[in-house]
Formats: structure tokens, sequence, C-alpha cells
């Protein structure tokens, strides 16, 4: 990451964290709540895009869209599990594929439509038949603590809450948006405007406009009707490194269940924790956890997890690299390892 220091300046950081308040914020807003210029803003901006990964998807919630979310967790031959990884990651259906495990575990977030023909085809068809996977669980996601529209707290600490206050999103309308749309239901006439703010959901009115053929006030009418409703959110993806979490695990835990959502509410206030979520399965409790070093984990692990009691079991699972985000890869090359219906998905190599 060259030009980019190990360790954020106030700037970059009160810039993530105001992305995470509003990933649409405007620059101009953005600089005068951190006191520096708007070119300043702009610059520090297309820097971390280009050597720390930054960038703003917009995502919809998984309940407006009818779809459910499974965590699938994948062994395979470590000689194989990169390029299954990355053949997972280059589909439309999954985000937040990790390899863990010493590189021969394989975590993604599947998504599948709740109801219909075909809303398992992965786990049911395109998963069984490749080879080299060796083993396979599928957790469905039960109810979410930590995580989404929710930001870890190791990326959104810098700025104060009035200056919180002046970041949030401005979901009332101007003079040429007053105007209600007809539902703030997800419709097949937002699939083009949402495909494109899941590659960038910075993209401007003008750009969203020739993307959807709809003029940028109605672009702009629909995309405050939709935020307003909650049906779309936006999530900022960074190199974690950055904020010193030099260590990553996965978290499976099982727990009492008259006690789950208690101890679940309880882990989700842990500055540690990035996600926290309910599952099936034999463990029924997972979650992400961020921190500055091995030691940081272990202590983390005995002496804050280790005061629940109601946590029967915990493994712990470290996380090697994020091979994808919330957000799509972007198109690049043909994949053979894993298909989507029949079709060979395309992304990054």
């Amino acid at each position: 990451m060259k030009d980019v220091p190990a360790v954020l300046d106030e700037v970059d950081r009160g810039l993530v964290h105001a992305l995470h308040i509003d990933g649409r914020a405007p620059f101009s807003r953005i600089a005068e709540v951190l006191g520096v210029s708007t070119q300043t803003v702009a610059r520090r901006y297309r820097r971390l895009c280009a050597r720390a990964g930054l960038r703003v998807v917009g995502l919809v919630d998984p309940h407006h869209a009818g779809r459910a979310q499974w965590l699938v967790r994948l062994t395979a031959a470590p000689h194989g599990a990169q390029d299954l990884a990355l053949a997972l990651a280059r589909r439309a259906d999954t985000s937040w594929v990790k390899l863990a495990s010493g590189g021969t575990e394989i975590i993604a977030v599947v998504h599948a439509p709740a109801a219909g023909a075909g809303r398992h085809a992965l786990l049911l068809h395109d998963i069984p038949r490749t080879a080299g996977i060796t083993e396979v669980s599928a957790h469905y996601l039960l109810h979410t603590y930590l995580g989404g529209p929710t930001a870890w707290r190791g990326r959104a600490s810098s700025l104060d809450e009035q200056q919180q206050r002046r970041l949030l999103p401005r979901h009332e309308a101007s003079d040429a948006t007053r105007l209600p749309l007809p539902t703030t239901e997800l419709a097949e006439s937002d699939d083009a405007l949402l495909a494109a703010l899941q590659r960038d959901g910075r993209t401007s009115h003008a750009d969203l406009a020739a993307a959807t053929g709809w003029s940028p006030a109605t672009v702009a009418r629909r995309l405050a009707a939709l935020q307003a409703c909650g049906a779309l959110f936006f999530d900022v993806e960074c190199d974690d490194a950055l904020f010193g979490a030099t260590t990553q695990a996965m978290l499976w835990m099982t727990v009492t269940p008259a006690r789950l959502d208690r101890v679940a509410t309880a882990l989700a206030e842990h500055e540690e924790l990035a996600f926290v979520a309910a599952t099936t399965g034999r463990t029924n409790v997972v979650a992400h956890a961020l921190c500055p070093d091995p030691a940081a984990l272990h202590r983390y692990l005995t002496q804050r997890l280790g005061d629940h009691g109601a946590i029967l079991t915990l493994e712990t699972a470290p996380v090697l690299r994020t091979v994808k985000g919330a957000g799509p890869l972007a198109p690049f090359g043909p994949s053979p390892a894993l298909r989507a219906g029949g079709r060979t998905v395309r992304g990054r190599p």
C-alpha cells in the first residue's frame, strides 16, 4: 500500500467514519465537519481508494429484498482452496468470502431467495458438484445483532456526537424531489439503480440517471425513499489493518438457548467485534473478531468471553485473507471452478 501510512491520521480516520455515517455525503460537507478543505477530502478519498481498498457500496436490506442469508463453511484441499474462494467471490450471490484456518477453510455469506424454485441452487447443486471440497456446513442467519448498516467501532470512533449529527443522511427532499414515489418497496425497475450502487455507492446522480434511464430528480427521489424506509443502506470497505486490526478470527459459539439473545446483545457492544449473529447449526452464535495482535485476541477470548458462563463451546477460525467484501468484484476473467446457473461467473483473477 504505497503512499498510505501504516496508521491513518486524524483526517483519514474522520473521512472513513463520515462515510460510515453517510456513504454519499458530499466532500464539501465532510470537509466542513473535519475542518479541512474540500480538495483535501477529495485527495484523501482518492488515495485511500487506490491504496487501501476504500470503497462505498450500496446494499439492499435482505428482508426488504425477500432474500435469506446463509453463512457457509467449506473445507478444501490446500492446493485448491484459494481458487475455490475466488470462484465463490466472483458469484453475484455471495459476499464476505474469507480464507481461514491455515488456508484450507473458506467462509462465505450466500444470498438466496427466501422462497421459490432454485432458491438453494448454490448449496444443493453447485457446491456438491465442485471437486476439491471435502466438507460443507451451512448456517442460516436468523438474526443479526451487529453488522450490516452498523459499523465496526474500530472504524467509527473518530468523530464526536456533534460531528456525527451534522453528517446524518439527509433523507428530506429538496424542492425538486418532494413528490412522493408510488411505493418504497423494491421493484424490478430498481435493478439497474441498485446494481450501479453496489459497484460504487458514490456514483453521481447524473451517472445513475444514465444507468437507469430516469431523470436525476427521479434518481434522487428514489434514493431518498429507499434509504428512508431501510431498504437501502451503504457500507464501507477498507483495509482494517490500517485501523490496527492485524489479527482477525471467526468465532463459532454454542450458547444456552434461553440466554442466547442476552449474550448476543452483550457481544454486540464489544469493541473487538464487527459482526454478531444468531444462526442455525451445532453452534448458534457467530462473531467476527478484529484485534491488534494474537495476544489481544487471546486476552479477548480468555477474559471477556470467558466471563459469559452461558457460552458452552467456542471454536476459533483465524482469518488469513478477505477475498471479497460486501461489494462485487470487478469483471475481469472467467473462473471454471464454480458456475452459477450453468454460466461461468467472471471476476478478478
